[in-house]
């Protein structure tokens, strides 16, 4: 079960033309956005990546304008953010066992982060409705191979719900228009 007090949210690599590339982008980027949102109201420390932004690009303008204020985006070219030592710094710093995982592609940078996280003995809750790729197939696929692996498969709703606890939590109303969407 997720905890406000010992959870990160790990944005991965949502940049450039690949982000309207993926399959139901503008849905993935909606539940992006709710959650980062979440992550904000719950003051839960946010780790951001970028996939070799001189290829790909920039983080998209939303994702980018909701993220500034809070962190800086680590530029990384392995697959997984654990293969760039900066990440890992970062990750050790926040000293967070739970890790929220979203971004793109689900098949590539989220299923290898997920992974090497889950091996490091992190909790990764990959949020099914947060993560795509640019072939529903290579989704579908990578998600059924994380939760072979152990990896919490889980929805945006119910990762805001677990953090909430309760209707009585004084971030109820601010946080919870973000699933009545």
């Amino acid at each position: 079960m997720l905890e406000i007090e010992n959870t990160a949210l790990a944005v991965i690599d949502i940049q450039g033309k690949l982000a309207g590339m993926v399959h139901d982008h503008a849905k993935v980027l909606t539940h992006i956005e709710h959650l980062i949102k979440a992550a904000k109201a719950f003051s839960i420390p946010i780790l951001w990546s970028e996939q070799a932004p001189d290829k790909i690009g920039e983080t998209v303008g939303s994702v980018k304008e909701l993220l500034s204020p809070l962190a800086r985006p680590i530029h990384k070219r392995s697959f997984s953010c654990l293969g760039c030592p900066e990440y890992a710094q970062e990750l050790k710093a926040v000293n967070k066992r739970r890790i929220l995982v979203l971004g793109i592609e689900t098949h590539v940078c989220v299923y290898q982060t997920a992974r090497d996280l889950h091996e490091h003995g992190y909790q990764v809750h990959v949020i099914a409705d947060a993560v795509s790729s640019r072939h529903e197939f290579d989704h579908h696929a990578s998600i059924a191979r994380m939760r072979q692996e152990g990896i919490i498969i889980a929805t945006t709703e119910m990762a805001i719900c677990e953090l909430l606890k309760t209707a009585d939590h004084p971030k109820f109303k601010e946080v919870i228009v973000h699933i009545k969407k």
